[in-house]
């Protein structure tokens, strides 16, 4: 049944990489798509369609804040996931399997629960890891290494402290000035990722996952050498030494420290202004405080200037996508929340569905809605207007519905290859190497998180 399963979904991952454009080109389509929407059922819209272009061109640069708090995520990311001493844990990781299977299984879970702590250091951390056991695990398949290294952020990174939805939602910088006006007062953390029954999701979805990756991981399959995969010296080599005085600088701590020291401490005191209960302290944490405290700790773990420079430089080319196609997506919330557009889809959910069956239908509408728009935080700004409007009528918890939105999005992760691409590059593989295995486990893990969203719904 396994094999026959993954011949499914290696031959839909072929079709998937033969006839599907970048996701940019979706982003392009939704434009052009939620125009003529907005002229077609819109009256003002449709007595002068020059409005269209004006609500556009007005929203498209409000995610400039939102953009770059993301860039951030993924070079925070990488820089911690490439300093020295994360480096030597993960080559002990690497070293620990027994078998292929368990190879495969200890890459799966090292993805899930570092996703639970940034997904772009979870995603350099996890192909690093997948590189380094098939270098010490020559049997096991290198394509499933790479897959398994991808599930964090396919399953559980929303849920986690670098969740886009949740994050936004706690704070108002984060969000379009319409939007604030449309959800009102800030959903707390407390109400959304560290909501207990959220917890209890990830817990089972990491369960589920994990006994998925066992079942579908061959027992000794195509390993790196196999694919004709060079996987490059097992460490980096040492720099020549500093033949000036700036050189020296550089690789010298001596000014770094101070000003990690620096962003330590205010860290510490923001957070400790808002820490008289557990809850505030855990609504003191938004993208700005979870991208300096990634930064100064990598920058601590790197120990020079140079080092830190060096991952910063080698994690830039990832942010390409993001700078590209947000202001694209700002673009289109502001057409649907200008336009009667947002009310009318609202509408259609609320006669569509009743309290009880809202939240499974979110997280399918989100998982399809993401196939085309490979992004949780910026689809969240398309998406929020309309699906808390909704959620109000129903009688449904606004921050449920975030939770709800974030076990829908993440699954999308799995069946498109927009953000593998990173891991990709670092491991030498294609889409199709890897996408077999993420969609077999997509397609167990969609009837789990429909009943886990119906089940525990407040």
């Amino acid at each position: 049944m396994t094999n026959r399963l993954e011949r499914v979904a290696l031959a839909a991952t072929a079709w998937a990489e033969r006839w599907m454009p970048d996701a940019f080109v979706f982003a392009l389509a939704a434009t052009v798509l939620v125009s003529l929407a907005a002229v077609g059922l819109d009256p003002a819209m449709r007595a002068d369609p020059l409005l269209v272009a004006d609500a556009w061109g007005k929203s498209f640069w409000t995610l400039i804040p939102f953009t770059l708090q993301m860039s951030m995520i993924i070079v925070g990311g990488y820089v911690l996931a490439s300093a020295p001493p994360v480096m030597t844990g993960l080559r002990w990781l690497a070293a620990r399997p027994a078998s292929p299977k368990g190879a495969v299984l200890r890459v799966a879970v090292a993805s899930m629960l570092t996703s639970l702590l940034n997904w772009g250091f979870s995603l350099i951390f996890s192909a690093i890891l997948a590189r380094e056991v098939a270098r010490r695990h020559p049997r096991a398949d290198y394509r499933a290494l790479g897959a398994a290294s991808f599930l964090g952020l396919g399953t559980v990174w929303a849920q986690g402290l670098s969740g886009s939805a949740a994050l936004q939602m706690a704070s108002p910088a984060s969000m379009p000035a319409r939007l604030v006006e449309i959800v009102g007062q800030p959903i707390p953390l407390t109400e959304t990722i560290f909501r207990w029954r959220s917890l209890v999701c990830v817990g089972i979805e990491i369960a589920v996952v994990a006994a998925v990756v066992w079942a579908i991981a061959p027992e000794a399959g195509r390993g790196a050498a196999a694919m004709g995969i060079d996987l490059g010296p097992a460490a980096p080599e040492t720099p020549p030494p500093p033949t000036s005085a700036g050189e020296r600088l550089e690789r010298s701590p001596a000014l770094l420290l101070p000003v990690v020291g620096l962003g330590l401490l205010y860290l510490v005191r923001s957070v400790a202004t808002r820490a008289d209960s557990l809850a505030n302290a855990l609504n003191a944490v938004d993208f700005n405080t979870i991208n300096l405290f990634f930064l100064v700790l990598g920058g601590l773990l790197h120990w020079t200037p140079a080092s830190l420079m060096r991952a910063v430089k080698e994690a830039t080319p990832s942010v390409s996508g993001v700078l590209l196609q947000f202001p694209f997506y700002a673009g289109i919330f502001g057409i649907m929340t200008t336009t009667t557009l947002s009310e009318r889809v609202a509408s259609l959910f609320v006669h569509a569905a009743n309290a009880t069956w809202y939240p499974a239908a979110i997280v399918l509408y989100s998982a399809t809605l993401g196939l085309f728009v490979p992004s949780g935080g910026s689809k969240w700004v398309i998406e929020a207007p309309y699906v808390l409007q909704a959620a109000r009528t129903l009688g449904v918890a606004d921050g449920w519905m975030v939770v709800t939105y974030d076990l829908g999005e993440a699954i999308a992760n799995l069946m498109q290859p927009f953000w593998m691409l990173p891991i990709l590059a670092l491991l030498g593989l294609r889409a199709r190497d890897i996408m077999g295995y993420t969609w077999t486990v997509a397609l167990v893990l969609v009837p789990v998180v429909v009943a886990l969203v119906t089940l525990l719904r407040p």
